[in-house]
């Protein structure tokens, strides 16, 4: 971070007042809470702390909004309970605090959740299972599913197997991840911090809270500092994080935590902390990507009812709306949609090979299990990994 004596960056480009923001309209949205917060003052997860998040996304869950809570707090809770002063160096110790303080730190969310009668799921994740093509695609059809059926899962690298991760990864860039995989429409990363300031404001108090800003602003990166003591991550990351994120159209809001009922005043537009917003909204943004695959690896021939499905319906691509399969592909690369004319009607991520896909073309869902030997997809190709022309 930038310190008071040295020069600052150039910050014409960084809209610094405070603009009153338009309610946000977000429905899909991942709220990442780091260690700090988790963790009172050392002395184990803050339940009542906990409690006043969950009383908001009860609420937020009550208007209809589809929540993805990503947790740390793991390591830190082992800390405590395995009473250690501070972070161990060795990555036995730093996975055995994992998986002690994870037994904690979930029973804590589930049992907050409950008393207002909202089911929740733990999920860990490696960033390797975001990188592998079919671990990906497992991985966010399951989100979507508990998603379907009103589930908050709840998110956490899975530090106990990690190697590298531990050291070097943080949860601000599995959020983010996560909001792509899922297609959040907004990322909220609580933190220990009002926001992201112009400078520390440790040090100069004339440092200026940032409003709203360009996510990918390079001029972000002068002004982030490090992290402290239980967590891994700093400004620095939750910058990282936020330009991952609007990649995939997603912006990202950075606030305290701590200030009261923070969740339901930013989602009604209150001017707290920072947003840090994408170039492109989610769809162009995912259609950008998805249209680069200029050499798609096979293609799906559909008929009327299934582009009806698709164009008028929003719909997810079904095996009975599937004439032929051609080309030769594996789950989870990138197919093209044609219309029997030939007409291009989308491009997606297909849950199928082409194998399987033949065997399952013109099929009602319930006959997949029994022509495959297990259900791996409702869907050939789910609305959320698929851009329709």
């Amino acid at each position: 971070m930038s310190h008071a004596s040295e020069p600052l960056p150039d910050n014409s480009s960084l809209n610094t007042s405070p603009p009153a923001r338009r309610e946000l309209h977000a429905r899909r949205i991942v709220v990442k809470i780091g260690s700090a917060l988790l963790t009172a003052n050392g002395q184990g997860l803050d339940r009542d702390a906990i409690g006043s998040w969950v009383k908001q996304l009860a609420q937020l869950h009550e208007q209809g909004h589809e929540l993805i809570l990503v947790s740390s707090g793991a390591v830190a809770e082992g800390m405590v309970r395995m009473g250690l002063p501070q972070r161990p160096e060795s990555l036995a110790a730093l996975q055995a605090c994992a998986a002690i303080g994870q037994m904690g730190l979930v029973e804590a969310w589930s049992s907050a959740l409950l008393q207002h009668h909202i089911s929740s799921a733990q999920i860990l994740l490696t960033h390797d299972d975001l990188s592998d093509r079919q671990r990906y695609l497992n991985a966010g059809n399951t989100l979507r599913q508990l998603i379907d059926w009103r589930v908050i899962p709840v998110i956490n690298e899975n530090d106990t197997v990690a190697t590298d991760e531990i050291r070097f990864g943080d949860n601000d860039t599995l959020g983010a991840l996560v909001a792509a995989l899922v297609g959040a429409e907004l990322l909220i990363i609580l933190t220990d911090q009002q926001g992201m300031f112009d400078r520390d404001p440790r040090k100069d108090h004339n440092a200026t809270l940032l409003s709203t800003v360009r996510a990918m602003d390079d001029g972000l990166f002068a002004m982030a500092g490090g992290g402290g003591v239980l967590g891994r991550g700093g400004m620095v990351t939750k910058v990282r994080a936020a330009r991952l994120a609007a990649k995939s159209g997603c912006p990202t809001l950075i606030a305290s935590g701590q200030t009261d009922n923070v969740l339901l005043r930013l989602m009604a537009g209150e001017t707290l902390g920072t947003l840090l917003t994408a170039d492109s909204d989610r769809l162009t943004a995912r259609k950008q990507w998805l249209a680069a695959h200029l050499q798609t690896a096979g293609r799906l021939v559909l008929d009327e009812g299934a582009i009806s499905a698709l164009r008028v319906g929003k719909r997810s691509l079904l095996p009975v709306g599937v004439i032929a399969v051609q080309g030769s592909f594996e789950r989870g690369e990138v197919v093209e949609c044609l219309s029997e004319r030939g007409e291009r009607i989308a491009v997606g991520l297909v849950n199928y090979d082409a194998e399987c896909a033949r065997k399952i073309v013109r099929q009602p869902t319930d006959r997949i299990t029994e022509l495959l030997g297990e259900l791996q997809s409702r869907e050939m190709i789910h609305r959320d990994q698929m851009v329709v022309f």
